[in-house]
């Protein structure tokens, strides 16, 4: 049992290690989506974070290129109870401890995931460290303990892309998929997509390609441009919209993001998602809190607050705008989510600006909230949602 994974309260699980040898601390999460492993892998919201997966059985149908979220995963460490002996799927290029290796990634499996998210809803997300080398217990809770955390840190500049680009300009990145049979007998594979007539910047704060597909799929041309990118530099692409993207750690960290967000408000319609929201509310004047062990999986309940309707959405954060923080003169909360209250969506009252903490991109799904990217261009197009 050559992998141990250790919480900074003394609790140590081992297990079989697979993937990368080598000894890394994090942050603890769980998610509780039964599918979408390689794309909860290569989020960038992860950083700096050891996932632990309660779908008991991981890897069954292995990693292929087109459905990553990053040009790398970007999880510290992976947990899971069970690694399957084969990958089997048509689109498969790789095993995941092969993937993992490759990407120097360490992971064990044989954890009793159930009994560490259990305390990790009871004591909250932890310090941890997980090794796939030969290192006692006691070393990998000492690990654990002495390692920094992510409250205050800036994981963004390690995430984002350091140039700018525009997203698929040849168009061959962003299809939708479908699966159907032409009167010709022919099989088609994916959907037309429409003109890129709208031009947006959307900041790269750690930025899910899910999230670029389905922008470009709704027509907009996206100019996708560095975290670090100041309001002036961005409105220079004469976008008319700004899409503000998820991303990992503490949105309090991000000073030079609140600075660009807060010049931008009242230029172009502007939307944002997960960390983006959470910036946009810095914006606002609000604040953020760390919530005690986070939203992660595909099951969350939102509820709109002005419809009644209820989605069920993709999530993956540890933070929240407080709603007490917002200038209640401004800004109206629009979503809350069922299981705590916490703020999920905002919008502002006079100018063309909303946002949402969950991920209409669901990559994993589910797909309830993709009409958001149509609100966007809604929004573009009316100035209103």
């Amino acid at each position: 049992m050559n992998g141990v994974f250790a919480l900074e309260d003394g609790t140590v699980f081992r297990g079989a290690g697979f993937g990368a040898k080598v000894t890394v601390c994090g942050e603890a999460v769980f998610n509780t989506s039964m599918t979408g492993y390689q794309e909860i892998l290569t989020d960038p919201s992860y950083k700096g974070q050891i996932v632990a997966m309660t779908y008991p059985e991981i890897g069954n149908y292995g990693i292929n290129e087109a459905d990553v979220e990053s040009w790398r995963p970007h999880v510290a460490g992976f947990l899971i109870r069970e690694l399957s002996t084969i990958h089997s799927n048509w689109r498969s290029t790789t095993s995941l401890p092969e993937y993992l290796e490759k990407h120097a990634v360490p992971a064990v499996q044989g954890i009793d995931t159930r009994i560490l998210t259990k305390i990790l809803r009871v004591k909250g997300a932890m310090k941890s460290c997980i090794s796939t080398e030969d290192i006692s217990d006691k070393e990998a809770v000492t690990r654990a303990k002495d390692w920094k955390g992510i409250v205050g840190v800036d994981y963004v500049k390690e995430v984002t892309h350091p140039k700018s680009f525009t997203w698929d300009q040849d168009d061959t990145l962003s299809h939708n998929w479908k699966i159907e049979q032409a009167a010709d007998g022919q099989m088609h594979y994916h959907d037309a997509l429409p003109p890129a007539d709208i031009p947006i910047v959307a900041f790269d704060f750690g930025i899910k390609y899910n999230i670029l597909r389905r922008l470009r799929q709704r027509g907009f041309k996206i100019q996708v441009v560095p975290a670090t990118t100041t309001a002036d530099e961005a409105m220079r692409y004469k976008p008319r919209g700004i899409f503000l993207s998820n991303g990992p750690g503490d949105p309090d960290a991000l000073d030079y993001a609140h600075e660009s967000v807060r010049g931008l408000i009242g230029k172009v319609p502007i939307f944002g998602i997960c960390l983006g929201h959470q910036i946009l509310g810095h914006a606002f004047g609000g604040k953020t809190f760390k919530l005690k062990f986070g939203h992660r999986g595909g099951n969350q309940p939102v509820k709109d607050l002005r419809s009644g309707k209820v989605v069920i959405t993709s999530q993956n954060h540890g933070f929240a705008v407080d709603p007490e923080s917002l200038p209640s003169d401004k800004v109206e909360v629009t979503q809350i989510n069922l299981n705590d209250q916490t703020v999920e969506g905002m919008q502002h009252k006079t100018l063309p600006i909303f946002s949402v903490q969950y991920h209409p991109e669901a990559s994993p799904g589910p797909h309830d909230a993709g009409f958001l990217f149509d609100s966007f261009r809604k929004l573009i197009e009316t100035g209103r949602v």
